[in-house]
């Protein structure tokens, strides 16, 4: 019997232990990818400590899979899959291909969307069986363990770009400078935006700007974040990638007219947007969701096009309990990759 080993949660909120399984065989329009690395996302943490609808024990999170196809299951093969082919995965693990939003192309808003760790094993693992529509081609030039991260991080913050109002030339801020914003100022740089980047304290300067930035805002200087961006003549957009409702609230009015703000920064807290704020400047706030498989293709092809890698550090699937501690406590820089 062949089999690989799992880095699994069989409680809520308890430590990971690795286990051995026997190695499954795909089923239709599936594959089976022999994983070479798998970020991991603090969204992660939801799934750990059952904080999500449907959560089941035991379970394998990881949504930033890249790896190679093992094994084809009938059908994958006429989606153009051959075995060898490198391939990632993120929060956009399948849809249902049926409802409304599906039926309109509209797939990442799927509400059967299947994400990995959630609708079935993750990539804390040496294998994982995928449904062919969530599989993204990796470009040569990617190595796994950055590929993994831009198939969730990586995709959100581009795509919240890229899919907002901003057009070259536009001025555009990116508030917070961790594992997402690091990749939102580098892509809005590329994308040809007057780009802002937005951290807490002053010694974060110097890395925005080794980033591309053409501005900083200290949040903590004692002038208003808000305040702070009109100085500079307002922006267009705001790509709020810190998880934390009273920083993103901070930025509303720091919007030029007419001037978007999206929100990619999970917190559960209610922002203080009062409809004032909104209405006279025709200002827009609106929630941005990761992307599909296509969207990591882009995202993996613009990446390498231009140079962007996340930054992550690496270690091996033995020591997922203590690289998860490390990201749960916000000492990662950035991106926590486990490798097989």
């Amino acid at each position: 019997m062949s089999t690989y080993r799992v880095a699994q949660v069989t409680a809520a909120g308890g430590p990971f232990g690795l286990v051995e399984r026997e190695v499954p065989e795909p089923g239709p329009r599936q594959v089976r990818i022999a994983v070479e690395a798998c970020g991991i996302c603090h969204s992660d943490a939801a799934f750990v400590n059952a904080a999500l609808p449907g959560v089941t024990f035991p379970v394998v999170p990881g949504h930033e899979i890249a790896g190679r196809v093992e094994a084809l299951g009938a059908g994958a093969q006429e989606w153009g899959w051959q075995v060898g082919d490198r391939v990632a995965v993120g929060w956009f693990g399948g849809s249902c291909g049926h409802c409304t939003p599906c039926r309109r192309g509209d797939f990442i808003v799927c509400p059967r969307l299947k994400v990995p760790g959630w609708a079935y094993d993750g990539g804390f693992g040496e294998r994982v069986i995928a449904p062919v529509d969530a599989l993204a081609r990796i470009p040569d030039a990617l190595a796994a363990s950055d590929a993994g991260p831009l198939a969730c991080a990586g995709v959100t913050v581009f795509n919240g770009l890229r899919r907002s109002s901003a057009r070259s030339g536009d001025r555009v801020a990116v508030l917070g400078l961790g594992g997402l914003g690091h990749l939102g100022v580098q892509y809005a740089v590329a994308l040809g935006f007057e780009t802002v980047g937005i951290a807490r304290g002053p010694e974060k300067a110097d890395f925005a700007k080794r980033l591309g930035a053409h501005h900083y805002v200290d949040s903590t200087s004692g002038t208003p974040v808000a305040e702070a961006l009109q100085s500079l003549g307002g922006v267009d957009v705001v790509l709020a990638t810190a998880g934390n409702s009273e920083a993103i609230t901070a930025t509303v009015d720091g919007l030029a007219p007419r001037g978007e703000l999206v929100v990619i920064g999970a917190d559960t807290e209610p922002m203080g947007i009062n409809p004032a704020q909104l209405l006279m400047a025709a200002r827009v706030v609106r929630g941005h969701p990761s992307g599909t498989s296509q969207d990591v293709e882009d995202t993996m092809a613009f990446s390498a096009l231009h140079g962007i890698r996340p930054m992550t550090e690496t270690r091996p699937l033995d020591d997922a309990n203590e690289a998860y501690q490390k990201m749960l406590a916000g000492k990662a820089r950035f991106r926590m990759v486990l490798t097989t």
